[in-house]
């Protein structure tokens, strides 16, 4: 969805808007639209306060204590709850849409008690359909139980691989118009590829650099900046929960 977002996933139009809209946003409670609004505004005004990813960075370096509360809320679902009930608000349009931790209400004066289911079908449409035509599959198959390691997933370790990405991304860099100093890239190994840094997205400093270039390149972009001296050897994702969690209690 990310890469979609900046039409780099593939070479066609419909392919970057609809089809990635269907297959990745939808089934997970997103809009590629909206997050691409969202996404290109954090590019624009990364690490300033008018960043609307902010919030998801704020407050590193931290505890080890503090830490690992986060990742405890995380595993036992509280963040993915609460993300739930965040969804819920915005797609009854009571919430500004976000993928931030930022909470912005809009007045409701003037609403109807029908607005709100209206409001929410329109907005969740796309997320009902996906998740229903998936547990259809599941019954098809003979397995709907299994639908419900889906929502699992969902509400657990999701919440949890986001927070580690977000924290590598832009966590305790500093304020600075430049990609080279506000956005940090981290090397990952076959296990963070799997549930972190799914194509290449840890290479985020060259990303923020040039967003056009597609994933596939951008290993190449990385080489080519550290031979010119541009950039250093990057951390693994290991040094960085280990850098940004440094703070006495």
């Amino acid at each position: 969805m990310h890469d979609a977002s900046h039409q780099s996933l593939f070479k066609t139009k419909w392919l970057n808007d609809t089809l990635t809209d269907w297959l990745c946003a939808r089934p997970i409670w997103n809009d590629l639209h909206k997050y691409r609004a969202h996404h290109m505004r954090h590019h624009s005004k990364t690490s300033t306060k008018d960043d609307p990813d902010l919030s998801l960075v704020a407050g590193f370096p931290t505890s080890k204590k503090s830490l690992m509360r986060k990742f405890a809320r995380d595993l036992a679902g509280i963040t993915g709850f609460k993300f739930a009930v965040g969804r819920v608000l915005m797609d009854i349009e009571k919430m500004e849409w976000t993928v931030s931790n930022d909470r912005r209400w809009i007045s409701q004066e003037g609403r109807h008690w029908s607005d709100y289911p209206k409001a929410f079908f329109k907005n969740s449409g796309g997320a009902i359909i996906t998740n229903a035509a998936l547990f259809s599959a599941l019954w098809a198959a003979g397995h709907p139980k299994l639908y419900g390691l889906w929502i699992l997933a969902y509400l657990t370790p999701f919440p949890l691989f986001l927070r580690v990405r977000s924290m590598a991304e832009h966590a305790g860099m500093p304020s600075s118009k430049s990609a080279l100093m506000n956005t940090r890239t981290t090397q990952a190994g076959y296990i963070a590829r799997a549930l972190v840094a799914p194509i290449h997205v840890n290479y985020h400093k060259e990303h923020h650099l040039m967003a056009a270039v597609p994933y596939f390149k951008l290993p190449k972009m990385h080489q080519m900046l550290r031979e010119r001296g541009h950039v250093s050897e990057p951390p693994t994702y290991w040094q960085v929960l280990d850098e940004l969690s440094k703070k006495e209690d």
